[in-house]
């Protein structure tokens, strides 16, 4: 009897559940009497602003210190965000351009160099040319060390050799630089 009345429980439950499914619903592009444009989607009121999102942009106004540990993880996020289209060097000739897409400028032409790092902040944020933005993709603090990153590498390529140490000159002359 009671293994009886837990069936039918169960029978009943499981009936209802069927009624979220075929409950009436406006399609999401579709129209509706409901609001006053006829619209089922609705856009956000004015001012509304997503939960983190002001902290985020708090983040991007604000330069963090020069650091040893900011340049390492620019080059973290950099090998995993960036050199499939700017190469591991920051030339522009990654995996994703060798497969026909656009190549990215080179980080080390002139225009590029003469830009402020803010610069390179604002277009993982906004997208610029073809590039689309990563505003979604890398976090505003980790833009900011990407960027970081991206003046160390011009500094590497653009080092006079007579600035390196004696045995980096030998090393670089041996043609093991």
């Amino acid at each position: 009897m009671k293994a009886a009345l837990c069936l039918s429980l169960t029978a009943a439950v499981l009936a209802g559940c069927d009624q979220m499914a075929t409950q009436p619903h406006e399609s999401v592009y579709g129209r509706s009497p409901l609001f006053a444009n006829g619209m089922s989607m609705q856009d956000p009121p004015q001012g509304t602003v997503a939960r983190g999102d002001l902290e985020a942009e708090d983040l991007l106004d604000t330069r963090p210190p020069l650091t040893t540990a900011l340049i390492e993880r620019g080059r973290e996020r950099y090998a995993i965000d960036c050199a499939v289209c700017h190469d591991a060097a920051g030339y522009g000739d990654g995996v994703v351009p060798s497969r026909g897409y656009p190549h990215p400028p080179s980080f080390h032409s002139p225009r590029l160099r003469a830009a402020s790092t803010s610069h390179f902040v604002d277009v993982m944020t906004n997208g610029y040319g073809v590039m689309y933005a990563y505003r979604d993709r890398v976090a505003p603090a980790d833009r900011w060390a990407i960027a970081a990153y991206i003046r160390a590498l011009q500094l590497s390529q653009a080092a006079p050799a007579g600035k390196l140490r004696p045995a980096e000159q030998a090393r670089l002359r041996a043609g093991h630089g």
